[in-house]
């Protein structure tokens, strides 16, 4: 059997720190949105900040599924991986990065971060809503992870 081309282990490299810089960028977009959202928020509510700090927590969810599939990957790499492993280390990360985390953001960042908080403070028995809103959300990138977690035992 051919051993593999020198430059095969690049793309799992490229693969973990794509993993971080996507979860990363989706997990600093919630954030943003939420501290607006809050901001806003807290100038009709004061008493409601600690309540709303929930969205922002799990925006931060998105980076830790990135540096669960980087670890993975990293653990994975050896002196010798073959060209169809390193690809299989990047497809891991198109399913939890790339694929996932768009839809996160535009779930959770771009139409309930934001909205969910000023309505919070303007009716506070939505608030029930917006964790469940934020909840269904985060099952999509739950979806990502497992996609990960499941081709990384092939």
């Amino acid at each position: 059997m051919a051993s593999a081309p020198e430059y095969s282990s690049f793309f799992a490299v490229m693969g973990a720190s794509a993993a971080m810089v996507f979860s990363a960028l989706g997990a600093a977009y919630g954030t943003a949105k939420s501290g607006t959202g809050i901001a806003a928020m807290s100038v009709m509510r004061p008493e409601l900040i600690m309540k709303s700090i929930i969205p922002v927590v799990m925006a931060g969810i998105i980076a830790i599924y990135g540096l669960v599939v980087a670890v993975l990957i990293a653990t994975s790499l050896t002196v010798d991986i073959t060209l169809y492993k390193s690809f299989l280390q990047l497809r891991r990360v198109w399913s939890v990065g790339n694929l996932s985390v768009p839809r996160r953001l535009f779930a959770i960042g771009a139409s309930r971060l934001y909205a969910g908080c000023i309505g919070t403070a303007q009716q506070p028995r939505l608030f029930v809503g917006m964790i469940l809103i934020l909840i269904f959300a985060e099952v999509l990138g739950l979806y990502g992870l497992i996609v990960a977690l499941i081709l990384s035992t092939k």
